[in-house]
């Protein structure tokens, strides 16, 4: 059965999709639609998005299942073995995933991360280190990033 829960913070607010246990859909929102208890599973959820947004969680361990294209999967995959607070630009994950001419198309796959934070896309920069897109807008991006470097 498919369910969205809303998770708010005084920062940041996500809605989440839910199937069987398992996180399908990560996004931004303004506020939440609804103000549904979360399940057993949504609670372990939160908790683990408290412990991060307070710098103490690294990596997230709650099941997940994103789909794209074959491309979108590598560069999501490869996002994954970021480490907390690191920073890289789209065209060294171009080179990362063996495809340096591909950095319009790594910014392209990000902006398509079903599951985002979880899936870290905002550790992804232009080239300087200026922010670039992002699906919650760039004060969040610059938020995470704040938040991970300084809890790294």
């Amino acid at each position: 059965m498919f369910s969205v829960i809303y998770y708010q913070n005084p920062n940041i607010c996500l809605e989440i999709g839910i199937e069987d246990e398992t996180i399908t859909e990560l996004s931004f929102c303004e506020k939440p639609l609804n103000q549904q208890k979360p399940d057993a599973f949504g609670k372990a959820l939160f908790q683990q998005l408290d412990d991060y947004f307070a710098g103490k969680l690294k990596e997230f361990d709650i099941p997940y299942f994103a789909t794209g294209t074959p491309f979108q999967l590598m560069v999501w995959e490869e996002l994954l073995r970021l480490d907390y607070g690191e920073v890289i630009t789209y065209s060294e994950m171009a080179r990362r995933i063996g495809k340096p001419k591909a950095a319009r198309a790594v910014g392209n796959a990000l902006g398509k991360n079903p599951i985002g934070i979880i899936i870290p896309c905002h550790r992804v920069v232009r080239a300087g280190g200026k922010l670039g897109g992002f699906g919650g807008g760039l004060r969040v991006k610059e938020y995470l990033l704040k938040l991970e470097e300084e809890n790294k």
